[in-house]
């Protein structure tokens, strides 16, 4: 084996025993309704069945004092969310996915609603690593679900 050669093999195994580093995704809308509207709408853990247009229905649990979600995905799929954070004062939540089909895993998301003039701002963010699909496929789901997601709190807070 050439010098070249056990160089390359060392920078291979240095860069598979690299820990992947979090993909992040953030996406922002603003809505023509005040923040508390738009409260209204996103604050209930489980009211992303009434908003998400990917979520057929929504089924909310409690597992050691711990809020749960499961959602149920039109075409298929379920998706159980457990919420880590909630602050109604600061109108905004975060959690984690505990199951899903989605190409990702150690998710952790917020979704976040500030005041903007007359109306709001939303934000929802997320840091995850990709599973079983490329980083670039990866990010590309979560933001389409998150594009979808804001668009329906917009329209539903109308």
């Amino acid at each position: 084996m050439t010098h070249t050669m056990k160089l390359a093999a060392v920078a291979v195994a240095a860069l598979a025993a690299t820990p992947a580093l979090a993909l992040e995704v953030s996406k922002t809308l603003t809505v023509d309704a005040p923040p508390a509207k738009v409260w209204q709408v996103v604050g209930d853990f489980c009211g992303i069945g009434q908003w998400h247009p990917a979520v057929e229905k929504c089924a909310p649990s409690m597992k050691d004092s711990k809020s749960l979600r499961t959602l149920s995905l039109k075409g298929g799929g379920t998706i159980v969310e457990e919420q880590l954070a909630r602050d109604d004062k600061k109108m905004d939540y975060g959690y984690t996915i505990l199951e899903s089909p989605l190409p990702v895993s150690d998710y952790k998301s917020t979704l976040a609603v500030m005041p903007n003039g007359s109306g709001s701002k939303l934000v929802w963010s997320g840091s995850f690593k990709a599973k079983g699909a490329p980083d670039a496929k990866a990010e590309e789901v979560i933001g389409g679900i998150y594009e979808a997601g804001l668009k329906g709190i917009a329209e539903k807070a109308k």
